[in-house]
């Protein structure tokens, strides 16, 4: 396909790979303990239990594997959770391996990242460097594996938020975190000026704490966009939370309402809590 108009994102192909491989090894330790009760579980997605999913993420790799997306017994758009043509492919997937029990499943999804971590491997440095198409817009093939550490480390949390597993600081800390992390502060642009409605002259921090610690600052000088950081400036927003807790609102995962109390706003306020009511960007 031809270049986008934006810069291609060149990202190092070992580091990305160790995160995805690695939020691939913790989802397949953290099913391979749970119950039959606990696959049956609701997660935080609307329709999906936990080996809906899984199953989810089975269909996704295989369908970047070439693998024909199987058809549904029923038209899933009707389905109320269901809100485009990227939730049709998956629900189409998801309802196709409902039939498998756990213990299948479960083989499935070790034998489908088994086949992705090889070709994955294989890829030449200019095939991960090629544009192509990505769920952020045409951009390099590396970075959809970026989306797709994001995607699943997401999913990861989904499941551990069913099953009351929360991750511990140390399972937090690590390259599938960093990576899912990076992923989101690039679309903060977006959320701070189009979504938010960030005024032009705005330079906004997210102070995320805890494990998942980091400074994401946002300039808004005619397009927002990410920064490194406002030079002698002083931010005129700080938005202070929990890095997983900023990861979930930004996923739609959990409402701002339940946890109002633990974000702090600093400078103008108004701006601010603009930009949290509307930090939900994920599809």
């Amino acid at each position: 396909m031809s270049s986008p108009s934006r810069p291609v994102t060149v990202l190092d192909k070992p580091a990305v790979l160790s995160g995805l491989f690695a939020v691939w090894r913790d989802i397949d330790e953290l099913v391979g303990d749970l119950s039959d009760t606990d696959w049956q579980t609701p997660t935080p997605l609307p329709g999906w239990n936990v080996h809906d999913v899984v199953s989810h993420l089975i269909g996704t790799e295989s369908m970047l594997q070439g693998v024909d997306t199987p058809e549904a017994d029923i038209d899933v758009s009707t389905l109320e959770h269901v809100r485009n043509d990227i939730g049709v492919m998956n629900e189409r997937w998801v309802r196709k391996l409902r039939t498998l029990s756990a213990a299948e499943l479960l083989d499935m999804f070790r034998a489908t990242t088994a086949e992705r971590r090889q070709a994955l491997s294989d890829l030449s440095n200019a095939q991960w460097n090629d544009v192509t198409f990505t769920p952020a817009g045409p951009d390099s093939y590396g970075r959809f594996m970026r989306v797709r550490t994001f995607d699943c480390w997401m999913h990861e949390h989904d499941i551990r938020d069913a099953v009351g597993a929360p991750a511990s600081a140390g399972e937090l800390v690590g390259p599938a975190s960093d990576f899912a992390l990076d992923e989101m502060a690039a679309s903060m642009g977006f959320v701070v000026g189009k979504l938010g409605g960030a005024p032009d002259g705005s330079r906004v921090s997210f102070e995320l704490t805890g494990p998942l610690g980091r400074t994401i600052n946002v300039a808004v000088e005619g397009r927002a966009k990410v920064v490194d950081d406002f030079g002698d400036e002083d931010p005129t927003s700080t938005i202070q939370l929990d890095g997983l807790l900023f990861a979930r609102l930004a996923g739609g995962r959990t409402s701002l309402e339940q946890h109002a109390d633990e974000i702090t706003y600093g400078g103008d306020q108004a701006v601010g809590r603009r930009i949290v009511e509307h930090l939900n960007y994920v599809i």
